[in-house]
């Protein structure tokens, strides 16, 4: 795995399922009606947004968009490249965007100015993780799984290089 290793577990995957839990009952309260479509970022969020959509109890639907900024490096690139758009029609429709991480938040403004141009009846954001690192987001995040340390962090979805994401919990790493 490129000479790293874990070094602490920072959420444990018993810690991680009470939140997520939490996190579909908070998202059911908050739309009680309307369309809601739930667009999940690949490849990071795929295993939180399997446990989160099982967990929100209204009709909802699934799309996903693929975004790079990382690379290989443990930080990110500071680009944003939207890889996969499925050009879903999201007039009229409530988007909550799933993201596994936010770290400078740079992913998130590129989507939100991206994706508010589609005319939504909202857009609200939901993060595993938040690390509170960068400036003011274009869209704050309305559901927050945790507080992130600035470390690296793996598992739950999360790599570095595409090694840890099968862990089922979250960890920081050393080299």
């Amino acid at each position: 795995m490129g000479g790293r290793a874990i070094s602490e577990i920072v959420f444990d995957a018993p810690g991680i399922a009470r939140r997520v839990e939490e996190l579909g009952r908070e998202i059911t309260v908050h739309y009680p009606e309307g369309d809601l479509l739930v667009l999940g970022l690949l490849k990071g969020s795929f295993i939180f947004l399997a446990d989160l959509v099982r967990t929100i109890r209204r009709p909802h639907s699934v799309d996903f968009l693929v975004v790079s900024s990382y690379g290989e490096g443990t930080t990110s690139s500071g680009r944003v490249q939207l890889v996969y758009d499925p050009g879903t029609d999201l007039a009229g429709k409530h988007i909550l965007v799933v993201e596994d991480i936010i770290d400078s938040g740079n992913t998130v403004n590129r989507l939100a100015r991206v994706l508010l141009d589609r005319q939504p009846r909202s857009l609200e954001v939901c993060a595993l993780l938040h690390k509170r690192l960068g400036a003011p987001l274009v869209v704050e995040p309305r559901f927050v799984g945790f507080d992130a340390p600035p470390d690296f962090l793996v598992g739950y979805g999360l790599d570095h290089a595409e090694a840890f994401r099968h862990l089922p919990f979250v960890a920081s790493i050393k080299e």
